[in-house]
């Protein structure tokens, strides 16, 4: 389940995750987020670009993720510290970060479903 706050402060009114929100939530430029996520820099700062399909995938399951370990860690800035530095052992040593620039979201977010419903993984 997402966080109200966090989910109001980056869905902007249309229904999109907002690049621009998106990246002061977490503390960084846009630029640093299309790195993050894999996305180029157009992705997340042309607004074609950023309404595209492929591109709100990415940023909403990067949203997700971030989301979901945020209620472990207690806040979104140590979330994105996990996200892009913690080793997952069930991936090689992968981050979240390198799986979700290689299109693996969707196996990051079993493998937290794994953690909340067992403990771990």
């Amino acid at each position: 389940m997402m966080s109200i706050d966090f989910l109001h402060t980056v869905i902007g009114n249309d229904g999109l995750v907002a690049s621009g929100a998106l990246a002061k939530e977490l503390h960084i430029t846009k630029s640093d987020l299309a790195e993050v996520t894999g996305l180029s820099k157009d992705s997340v700062s042309k607004v074609v670009r950023l309404k595209s399909k492929a591109t709100q995938a990415r940023l909403r399951d990067t949203v997700e993720i971030i989301n979901r370990v945020t209620e472990w860690s207690g806040s979104v800035g140590r979330a994105f510290a996990w996200f892009r530095s913690q080793p997952l052992h069930s991936f090689g040593d992968k981050t979240a970060e390198d799986l979700v620039k290689e299109g693996r979201a969707k196996a990051v977010k079993d493998y937290l479903s794994r953690i909340a419903d067992s403990g771990y993984a």
